[in-house]
């Protein structure tokens, strides 16, 4: 590949130059939602993360699949082993099916998701559909002799797994800490050891969701899920699992001794997680009521919230930063980033009105603004650094429409390319329009109508008329520029 792409490994601790196992094809897996709320600002950060990932390696050239599971049973309310399963609560609590639930979540994730601008990945799997082979997958381990049965119940016998390998490796724990911080919990007597996970869990009589296995009617532990799917689709040996870095320990560290212990050896080639976000420095929790859902961010609905934010603000917010840092949301974190991401779009549709002089002005390198977008996209998905380089684009475009310098045919062909290539294929930016029925253009027809006027009344020296339009549409909120080719507008919020 023409790309040297650096990845930061989580497993290795370190960036590594990427080299997928069987190019040009890539595997990528990447935790999913569990469907029982609305999908909030937690959901967007890996969303828009893998979203990302996925666009540039396909730039790039490689046939990515990209498998997004969805977690419909076996996420447990307390923790991964005990306490009610939280979508069969939300079913019991509101008297419905436990897939009604289920579905409706879904079909809301999956509009905030296209909201956002974020690709439908090759495959999404649920884990109810994926019993039999979450099934297989505990009788493996149980053969290859890591992993026990209790009272109907199986679970995987980490001290033992530990004497052969090594669990804590992607958390950088060892067993005696997680033993050390490992809470006593009701049921933890069918366990060997409190660090045990289950694989396989006996249903109460009460528990809706359940399934027969060798062992009883039950449901499989969380953390099976993705390393059942996850061979399934992307075989014994693919390239990168992704998720938030909440999911490092102890569902990832789980996986990764799921699938040595069945298949002897590890599954992923490069573990990949972003960090999260905080609401004023604080981590968001239903409890602190800090808490926001992505509809609540678009209809700013939300006590917290001072306005409403489209879904193209919240990705560039999220796109300013880096994944692999913390991003703390404020009221003035997402207006700066508004007004960052108007300027932006301010930039593209002043590409469409240069007209091309013969040559460019000295000074001006267009080819290497394209040059270290690559750059940064290559070291690990700098986003960051690709915005900056796209203002770097923006303050050219606004220098040559107020006739400070010129850009000819062909850098003005490469400028376009550029901003199309990198704000809207690869970050997944788009322009957003105004309601669907026609009356925000004809708005803007009427302001654009006015100016006209205004400049008639210029040219004739009727500086009356002209002064009046002008400080009439200052007064409502507009800001006006005259240009060497007429006037921009806009209206400031």
């Amino acid at each position: 590949m023409e790309h040297q792409f650096t990845i930061y490994n989580t497993l290795d601790r370190k960036k590594e130059q990427f080299v997928p196992l069987h190019a040009p094809h890539v595997g990528m897996y990447v935790c999913g939602p569990t469907v029982y709320g609305d999908a909030h600002l937690g959901h967007a950060r890996p969303a828009i993360t893998f979203d990302v990932l996925f666009r540039y390696l396909t730039h790039i050239g490689y046939k990515v699949r990209y498998v997004r599971n969805i977690t419909d049973v076996g996420h447990l309310e307390h923790d991964a082993d005990e306490g009610e399963d939280k979508i069969a609560k939300k079913a019991r609590l509101e008297e419905l099916e436990p897939m009604e639930v289920v579905q409706y979540y879904l079909n809301r994730y999956h509009k905030a998701m296209e909201e956002l601008n974020v690709l439908s990945p090759s495959i999404e799997p649920h884990a109810s559909g994926h019993i039999i082979e979450q099934i297989q997958l505990v009788q493996k381990i149980l053969d290859a002799g890591y992993a026990y049965e209790s009272e109907g119940s199986v679970y995987f016998d980490v001290a033992k797994y530990n004497k052969d390998y090594h669990y804590g490796k992607l958390s950088g724990r060892n067993l005696d800490d997680v033993l050390n911080t490992t809470r006593d919990l009701d049921g933890q007597s069918e366990k060997r050891n409190p660090a045990d996970f289950a694989l396989w869990k006996k249903a109460q009589p009460e528990h809706i969701m359940r399934w027969p296995s060798p062992w009883s009617d039950g449901f499989p532990g969380w953390h099976a899920e993705c390393t059942a799917m996850g061979r399934k689709y992307l075989g014994e040996h693919f390239d990168i699992h992704g998720g938030g870095m909440d999911l490092i320990f102890p569902h990832h560290e789980c996986e990764i001794a799921q699938s040595v212990a069945s298949q002897g050896d590890d599954m992923v080639h490069y573990w990949m997680h972003n960090n999260m976000i905080t609401i004023n420095g604080t981590k968001m929790g239903k409890s602190l009521g800090n808490f926001i859902t992505l509809d609540e961010f678009f209809t700013g609905t939300h006590k917290l919230l001072a306005q409403a934010y489209t879904p193209m603000t919240i990705r560039f917010f999220i796109l300013q930063a880096h994944y692999r840092s913390t991003v703390d949301f404020s009221n003035e974190a997402l207006q700066a980033s508004e007004k960052g991401l108007l300027r932006l779009m301010e930039a593209v549709e002043g590409l469409r009105k240069i007209t091309p002089a013969t040559a460019t002005s000295e000074g001006i390198n267009i080819k290497e603004i394209r040059e270290k977008c690559y750059e940064a996209m290559n070291d690990d998905l700098n986003t960051p650094i690709v915005i900056a380089q796209l203002f770097e684009g923006a303050r050219i475009i606004n220098n040559v429409i107020a006739g400070n310098a010129t850009i000819s045919a062909e850098d003005l062909k490469e400028l376009k390319d550029t901003f199309h290539l990198f704000c809207f294929d690869i970050m997944g930016l788009k322009e957003e329009k105004g309601s669907s029925d026609g009356r925000e253009a004809a708005y803007g027809k009427v302001v654009d109508m006015l100016l006209a006027q205004r400049m008639k009344a210029k040219a004739n020296k009727d500086w009356t008329t002209s002064d009046e339009i002008r400080n009439t549409l200052t007064a409502l909120g507009f800001e006006i520029k005259d240009t060497k080719d007429g006037f921009e507008w806009r209206l400031n919020k």
